[in-house]
């Protein structure tokens, strides 16, 4: 029997790895992380690799690693040189952090502890918890869920009905999307607001200059992260854990996001790309689409319509519970308690119940509003180094 089971290899995933073996003390041969993906952190490489973004929105004391400077020295050691880190909270370049996170990875020797499988069912045990996958059964005393919201993109109703009648239409973060598949000619539209929406579309009009339109249903939201930076520290989270009603802590995390933002440098290529004509910015929002017998598509807008030869949606993840289907049954099977709003309720340990832990959007009422993000993990693993030892 392990002593831990971690469901999840993503940056949760790794990061709370690295803090069991490293800060808790965990011996590696009683730890292993169960994930359905060819390597830890394919999942999050895939999708940050899609956008073509260059620098992340988190800062450089956000990574996986277990001191928070470790990015920065890193940096240093290997040479990365100028153009590494961006702007007033040194976002780190992309290639960067994920150099770094391999090389965390091999550190850790955690490829080693890497179970390839997906989780289908959760039970308690005399001793622990038993997890199903489609490998087979795996027992652990501690099962910590460290699950996100990448496997849920959302896809609006027009885009469905479009995708099921064989339209030209892919979603950014769908499994298995990568930008060879979009039309080598012709229109080409992307759907969203935020800083994936913006980032992928700059990306589309380096290399196809004209072509791109990009669909927004507001003006550019400028914000330097994606919640105010007071909630990255102590300052608001203060205030979110002193409040002890569960539906004013959810009121407080939607109040404190700020979706479809992007930070301000990502807004002027956007207005300097607009300025020289490398893409178009519409502000509207589709209504209808129209599949046409040549296999372009008509979007039926408030202020027109627009045809495309192929429609790439950038608008983000479904905001319900991760997990779907096996989760949902294994918290009727077990009882576990929610939140009015559905989410986990848990305890300052990110304890669900006895020996079974979350991360992620999964500890969100405990976590704040970061608690999907990098800096969220980085919450999570004081957390859960504080109750790995007690």
């Amino acid at each position: 029997m392990l002593d831990w089971l971690i469901v999840g290899g993503g940056i949760h995933g790794v990061h709370l790895a690295c803090v069991l073996l490293g800060k808790a003390g965990i011996a590696s041969e009683r730890l292993r992380i169960l994930d359905p993906h060819e390597t830890l952190l394919a999942r999050w490489e895939t999708c940050t690799a899609a956008t073509g973004m260059e620098f992340l929105r988190s800062t450089s004391v956000h990574h996986v690693a277990l001191d928070p400077h470790d990015l920065w020295y890193y940096a240093k050691r290997y040479g990365y040189g100028e153009r590494t880190f961006f702007g007033r909270y040194q976002r780190p370049a992309l290639n960067l952090f994920r150099d770094h996170s391999r090389a965390q990875v091999a550190a850790f020797g955690l490829d080693r502890l890497h179970l390839r499988g997906r989780a289908t069912a959760l039970q308690r045990t005399e001793t622990g918890w038993g997890v199903e996958c489609d490998q087979g059964r795996l027992e652990a005393r501690r099962v910590l869920l460290a699950i996100s919201v990448s496997e849920q993109p959302r896809w609006p109703a027009w885009a469905a009905t479009l995708r099921a009648a064989g339209g030209p239409v892919w979603h950014l973060y769908e499994p298995g999307f990568h930008p060879d598949a979009l039309p080598r000619e012709g229109a080409l539209a992307v759907i969203g607001g935020g800083i994936s929406a913006v980032q992928v579309a700059l990306a589309l009009a380096r290399n196809a200059p004209g072509r791109v339109t990009l669909l927004m249903r507001h003006a550019l939201r400028i914000a330097d992260f994606d919640s105010p930076p007071g909630w990255i520290g102590p300052k608001e989270l203060r205030r979110f854990l002193a409040e002890p009603n569960l539906e004013r802590r959810r009121a407080m995390i939607v109040g404190a996001r700020q979706p479809g933002s992007v930070p301000d440098d990502v807004a002027r290529s956007l207005r300097r790309a607009e300025q020289q004509s490398l893409l178009q910015v519409r502000l509207d929002h589709v209504q209808r689409a129209y599949l046409q017998t040549d296999g372009t598509v008509d979007l039926e807008l408030t202020r027109g319509v627009l045809r495309t030869h192929g429609v790439l949606l950038a608008t983000g993840f479904e905001q319900h519970r991760p997990g779907g289907a096996w989760l949902d049954a294994a918290i009727a099977a077990n009882d576990l308690p929610l939140a009015p709003c559905g989410y986990p309720r848990i305890d300052r340990a990110l304890r669900w119940a006895p020996g079974l832990y979350v991360t992620g959007a999964l500890a969100e009422l405990e976590l704040g509003p970061v608690a999907r993000n990098i800096a969220g993990a980085r919450h999570a693993g004081e957390r859960l180094a504080a109750a790995a030892a007690g």
